[in-house]
Parts: C-alpha cells; sequence; structure tokens
C-alpha cells in the first residue's frame, strides 16, 4: 500500500524515482477503493494445485481481491471433474461481457504442439483478442507467455535440445522498471519446459522490453511498454515439491528425464528440495498487482478499454 507524506518532503521525489508509492494528502483523499477483479485461466491439468500456488501469490497483499476461475469449454479436462468444474469455474462464454483488472492465463501442457494444433487454440486467441479491451493488465505464465507472444507479434518458439527444467539463476536487466521493484540484482527462478523463444526476437519488437535472462534458462521476464501485458517464460509461482512431483512422475513411468538442476541438495532426489525462489516469486506478483493493476485501472471498471 502507499505511504502518505507531504508532497513538499524531500524524500518524496527520491522515493518516487525509486519507484517506492508515495502518495500526497491530495491525492489520498481523493482514492476510491473496490476490490480488484482477478480473472485466472487455469489451462494446468492439475488446477487445484495451480490455483493453490496462484492465490498463495496474490493473497500476500493487502489489497481485497475477487477472483474468478476460468475454464475452457472448447477442452475436456481428463485430470479434474467436470463436477469440480461446474462447481469453481466460469467459461469465457458466460464471462466475455464482462471487465476484468487483470487476468492471469498460466501454463499448458501442450508446448511441443504447434499452436494451431491445440484443440483450444481458437478459444485462445478469442480471449487474448478480448483481454485487450476488457482486461486492464494481462500476466502470461509459461506456455501462455509463448502463445500470446505468437498471437500478438507474431514471434515463434523454439524446440531446445535438452529440457530446462531446474532452478535458474537471473540477472535484473533494467532495475528502474516497477515490475522488479525491490528485486536482487540477481535471483533465482523455476522452469520447466521443452521449448523457448529467443531474445533476438523479442528484442525486434519495440513495444516489448525484456526485463529478466538467464544465462542457462534464456529470457524469463518481459513487458509490454504500457504494462497492459506481462510475460513470464518460467513458473515462479511453482511450490517447494512441484519440480520433484513432475521429476518422479516422469520417472516412474520410464521417461529419460535428468535431475532438476540446482533443486536437490548434491542433486539428490532423496533429499529435500531447496527453496530459493519464493521472495523473488511474491514481489513478482505483489509489483504486478500494485503497480500495473491497482495503481492503473479505472474506479470504474466499465472504462477498461
Amino acid at each position: 500500500m502507499p505511504v502518505k507524506i507531504p508532497a513538499t518532503l524531500p524524500a518524496a521525489r527520491i522515493l518516487t524515482e525509486e519507484n517506492i508509492f508515495v502518495m500526497d494528502d491530495t491525492r489520498a483523499q481523493m482514492q476510491d477503493i473496490r476490490p480488484l477483479r482477478i480473472a485466472i485461466l487455469n489451462l494446468m491439468p492439475t488446477k487445484e494445485v495451480t490455483e493453490t500456488q496462484l492465490l498463495r501469490l496474490l493473497g500476500n497483499t493487502p489489497l481485497q481481491i475477487e477472483i474468478t476461475l476460468l475454464t475452457m469449454s472448447s477442452h475436456e479436462s481428463a485430470n479434474t471433474s467436470r463436477e469440480y468444474l461446474d462447481a469453481f469455474y466460469r467459461t469465457f462464454e458466460s464471462v466475455k461481457d464482462e471487465k476484468f483488472d487483470g487476468l492471469i492465463i498460466t501454463g499448458a501442457p501442450v508446448e511441443n504442439l504447434p499452436f494451431e494444433e491445440v484443440d483450444y487454440w481458437q478459444e485462445m486467441t478469442q480471449i487474448m483478442d478480448w483481454s485487450r479491451t476488457h482486461v486492464y493488465s494481462t500476466l502470461h505464465i509459461c506456455w501462455a507467455s509463448q502463445a500470446a507472444l505468437y498471437h500478438q507479434y507474431g514471434i515463434c518458439k523454439h524446440k531446445l535440445d535438452e529440457k530446462v527444467f531446474g532452478i535458474f539463476e537471473h540477472t535484473v536487466l533494467n532495475p528502474r522498471h516497477k515490475l522488479v521493484r525491490g528485486f536482487d540484482e540477481t535471483f533465482m527462478a523455476p522452469h520447466s519446459r521443452h521449448t523457448t523463444i529467443r531474445k533476438e526476437d523479442v528484442e525486434k519488437v519495440p513495444e516489448l522490453e525484456i526485463l529478466a535472462e538467464s544465462g542457462e534458462a534464456g529470457v524469463f521476464l518481459m513487458a509490454s511498454r504500457d504494462g497492459r501485458s506481462i510475460y513470464v517464460s518460467g513458473h515462479a509461482e511453482y511450490d517447494a515439491e512441484t519440480l520433484s512431483r513432475e521429476y518422479k512422475r516422469d520417472m516412474s513411468r520410464g521417461l529419460k528425464i535428468d535431475v532438476p538442476k540446482n533443486y536437490y541438495p548434491d542433486d539428490d532426489p532423496s533429499r529435500a528440495p531447496r527453496v530459493n525462489w519464493r521472495a523473488h516469486a511474491n514481489l513478482l506478483y505483489v509489483n504486478w498487482l500494485n503497480y500495473f493493476v491497482y495503481q492503473e485501472t479505472p474506479y470504474d471498471i466499465e472504462k477498461i478499454g
């Protein structure tokens, strides 16, 4: 939440330059506050796990948030019952006339397919187009970030020779950007993917800025210049056991998979994983909600778009 101080206090200018949210008395008296409407389009097969991961991060702020869970009507979930979806989820068709302050689109286990071969691709493109006029800021995760960059800017994904799997060190490229306010110069974040977006392709699009990257895992964090679209190539939301569950699942199926990098102490899967990305994951979601949703979205939600 903002710090309210006199506008003439010398510290006000310094804090503003550092992207610290300060507010003078005049602005504070004019503030109208309402719950933020955040929709989550959950494309992951383990929906309850993903819900918990995201809600844990979204709940780590003083802001009041109203959550709407969305599912694809053009895809039949093999891992989540119809009763569960009917009880807790809505379809795009049922919300397409509504406005939202923020939207999160999760990753999906379809990255090895061409985008057009994903059975819900047409509905996905409709939602991405709709978000430009009905959502103030959208955060895309992993496959969703690749899908959005492809649909919006024609940036193609590329198959990797080896899966990016584990916890990787990243470097902040623009520490003055509000999305990475409070980040250390380097930070850790999880990845689990077979495809990638190339840095040089993103750099050709003047509307986009790369905010963080990894020498091993590639581009991690991108944003449109207006802050209305955020793209995260990894999974900051993962909990302590997510990569372990994925590793053990694939091992039990007899699939070829390496031990997640920088995850188990001494690369020993019998030991509990180290969690060294949680603080920056919280910062990422707090900064997105604060600087790109709460401070920018209109009080009259119908004015979005």
